[in-house]
């Protein structure tokens, strides 16, 4: 099968990256040409993939170009570009898979393409983003998770869940005493002018301190003054930032894949509702349990009191669970639940918001960490999501024989 891809220009396609929607796309693409299929990329020019071909739509990364008067005009008249492009190459292929930023461009020129168009929709949906991917009913469109799917309201979105490397993200014997926090630092910040902090950096720091235990935290940080006024004021002996503060992730995968393997636990207070979380199945992956929020796909991912604990982020009389919520993971046939029972009742999380994430921690060594690793495997390996994506792949062949 020739496949193409529509990739994200803000950063480059490179086999070490740890952007996640980047690492999606090269772990899709390297798995189809370990099966022998071809692969092009449409990216960056600094783009590379072994066994792939890269056909370049900007000189580099949009990130690592020069800034511009108008940055807005600046990356969408290069997305236009790489849509034209793949118009006027699309009989070089059997099938394209989109996976720009945004997704819905592309679909503005669904009419132009007469091979299948395949759309992964990796942001959150929020109310902007339903109505628009609206306007292509006849789109053949994924979601990454059953609540992302919910949230869209749209019945017609395959559900693929992401995964990862499950041979590269595994366990070590006697994990350390330390809790490890990842995300990005966001820029954003609410009409008061406080950072939103989607990845909840600032609640980990809440729980660190309250059940005074080390932790370390990582990610890349968009606005120095997010680290300046949320982070640097909590370094202590305890509490430890690694890497350096960049807008990009300066650690390696190996270097990340340590720092899973010998967490005590990891924690994932966020506050937002997140389409899906590569870090929690990377955790998990390394034996590690994860204690998190219940937003978005934590509990499709988190099997409650099995491989972590799913905690609620405020007092139930203030947010009741809805359908959505009700109808999530556990009784979804996507996730299979590991051979591990729960052995103790008394594992159920009571308690709410940091309370209950510090609830939760301190009952961690209940967690059997290899359990943790059976359920990533079992459900987040390259293998299983690729072969969703080939049955996606093969069904839009045969639709448009």
């Amino acid at each position: 099968m020739r496949i193409a891809f529509l990739c994200p220009i803000k950063r480059p396609i490179l086999p070490d990256t740890t952007v996640s929607r980047n690492r999606v796309i090269v772990d899709i693409a390297s798995e189809l040409i370990k099966r022998g299929h071809e692969v092009t990329l449409f990216a960056s020019s600094d783009s590379n993939l072994p066994g792939a071909k890269i056909i370049g739509v900007i000189p580099k990364g949009l990130n690592f170009l020069p800034e511009a008067e108008n940055p807005f005009y600046q990356h969408t008249s290069y997305l236009t570009q790489m849509i034209e492009e793949a118009v006027l190459r699309q009989g070089e292929f059997d099938l394209i898979h989109n996976h720009m930023f945004p997704e819905y461009l592309a679909l503005l020129a669904l009419n132009d393409f007469k091979i299948p168009l395949l759309t992964t929709v990796h942001s959150q949906m929020v109310p902007e983003t339903v109505a628009t991917l609206k306007q292509f009913p006849q789109a053949h469109m994924v979601a990454i998770s059953e609540s992302a799917k919910k949230m869209a309201g749209m019945e017609s979105l395959i559900v693929v869940h992401n995964s990862i490397d499950t041979q590269l993200f595994i366990p070590v014997d006697g994990p350390k005493d330390y809790l490890l926090a990842v995300g990005r630092m966001s820029k954003a910040k609410d009409a008061s002018g406080n950072f939103l902090d989607p990845k909840g950096i600032s609640n980990s720091i809440a729980v660190a301190e309250k059940l005074n235990m080390k932790l370390k935290i990582v990610g890349n940080c968009e606005d120095p003054m997010f680290f300046e006024t949320l982070v640097k004021p909590h370094l202590s002996a305890n509490i430890e930032f690694v890497g350096a503060v960049s807008s990009e992730q300066t650690l390696k995968r190996e270097d990340m894949v340590k720092l899973f393997q010998n967490a005590k636990a990891f924690i994932n207070p966020i506050r937002w509702e997140e389409p899906f979380g590569l870090v929690m199945a990377e955790s998990l992956s390394c034996g590690t349990p994860v204690v998190a929020f219940n937003r978005g796909a934590v509990n499709e991912i988190v099997v409650d009191s099995k491989v972590g604990f799913v905690v609620e982020p405020q007092p139930k009389a203030d947010r009741p669970l809805d359908e959505n919520s009700k109808s999530q993971i556990l009784n979804s046939k996507q996730i299979q639940n590991t051979k591990y029972k729960i052995q103790n009742t008394n594992m159920k999380i009571k308690q709410t918001g940091i309370e209950g994430m510090c609830e939760a921690i301190l009952k961690i060594d209940s967690i059997n960490r290899q359990a943790c690793r059976d359920h990533a495997v079992t459900n987040f390996s390259k293998s299983r999501m690729i072969d969703d994506y080939l049955r996606e792949y093969q069904k839009l062949l045969n639709l448009n024989k």
